[in-house]
């Protein structure tokens, strides 16, 4: 039962960091792009674009019988793009 919790958490994480992604391509085009603005909205779509494949990566590792732990630089990467990307969202809005 917990992979499966484990799995729809990553899940929903990844739909988190799209809803984001996109709403910063929307301020991006619809606010006028700049230069800066569209080198932010780069940054946001590769760090979604990075945490993506890492759910993927560890999605998949759950579907095995017994799925091994998760590992501290694949923990710390998924909690840096996280980040990275709530913050290059914010900096879009303000």
């Amino acid at each position: 039962m917990q992979p499966e919790r484990t799995r729809l958490a990553w899940r929903r994480t990844t739909l988190s960091g799209t809803v984001a992604a996109v709403l910063a391509v929307r301020t991006t085009l619809h606010g006028g792009a700049t230069a800066g603005s569209l080198v932010v909205c780069a940054v946001c779509c590769l760090l979604w674009l990075g945490f993506l494949l890492l759910a993927q990566f560890r999605i998949r590792r759950l579907d095995q019988p017994t799925p091994p732990a998760l590992t501290p630089r694949l923990a710390a990467a998924a909690v840096l793009a996280t980040a990275a990307l709530a913050v290059c969202a914010a900096a879009l809005v303000v």
